[in-house]
């Protein structure tokens, strides 16, 4: 059965009064300055758990800007675990950027080992630069890293960052949304990627050519196909909900898709 997770990347332009004029940095930026002090850390990363559990999710991933290795103390850390134990809710992924040098993907190794979840969802320079040693660090900490496409336009463009040397430590975080924004059916992407899913960002974006994302079934991507291919292949991996518009809260698209997903999921 898949575990369906909340994509906290849906926050990226809470900080800014869903008011983004600038780009994702900018979101990610104020989400940092947001989180970092240590002070007011437990109480601001609970009312971000809260509002997923309100929104009917029992699982998240974890953007890096909400809790970033660069900074995260062991203050940070602990107050996190405390509260997603609170909420009974798991972390399934921590979802960014890992960094390009070894020192920096290792902090992330040890922040997701610290949080108990075992998929690094997203990219590392590691991938093209030091391959061995990323594989090294994913063996030692019990991890797999699902690459997640961005700029790649097919499935064969993945494969090779993807590359064949890792024992499956090293697959995809296959995102639909971004298939979409490059024009390749994302359902097709899953199955020609159906050896290699670690983790799927289930994301509809509103045309090719942009990253405008959206409530399901109102964008380009063929996401019930999506979840229809997921279904024949026998994937029985999690599932993240990815909606990030930049000038409104997600919450009420977010509580539809969910309801959309379970019904396809079961259909």
């Amino acid at each position: 059965m898949n575990t369906i997770s909340y994509m906290t990347a849906n926050f990226v332009a809470r900080q800014v009064g869903y008011h983004m004029t600038e780009g994702w940095m900018q979101g990610d930026g104020a989400t940092q300055a947001y989180f970092k002090p240590t002070e007011t850390f437990a109480a601001r990363f609970e009312e971000y758990v809260y509002d997923v559990q309100k929104q009917g999710y029992e699982a998240l991933d974890l953007w890096l800007a909400i809790l970033h290795p660069e900074w995260a103390t062991e203050a940070h850390t602990s107050a996190a675990k405390d509260v997603l134990s609170r909420y009974k809710m798991p972390v399934i992924s921590l979802a960014g950027w890992f960094g390009g040098t070894p020192a920096e993907f290792e902090a992330s190794c040890k922040l997701a080992q610290a949080l108990g979840c075992t998929i690094l969802g997203g990219n590392t320079g590691l991938l093209q630069s030091d391959r061995p040693t990323l594989i090294t660090l994913l063996k030692q900490y019990g991890l797999q890293l699902g690459f997640e496409n961005h700029p790649e336009k097919t499935p064969e463009e993945a494969l090779a960052k993807i590359g064949t040397d890792s024992g499956g430590l090293i697959g995809t975080a296959l995102d639909t949304g971004w298939y979409g924004t490059q024009g390749y059916d994302a359902a097709d992407a899953i199955y020609a990627l159906r050896d290699h899913l670690i983790h799927i960002h289930l994301k509809d974006v509103k045309a090719p050519g942009a990253h405008e994302t959206c409530r399901f079934g109102q964008g380009c991507v063929p996401i019930q196909r999506c979840v229809q291919v997921l279904n024949q292949i026998g994937y029985s991996g999690p599932i993240s909900v990815e909606h990030e518009p930049e000038h409104f809260d997600p919450a009420d698209d977010m509580v539809a898709n969910l309801a959309y997903l379970k019904e396809w999921l079961n259909s």
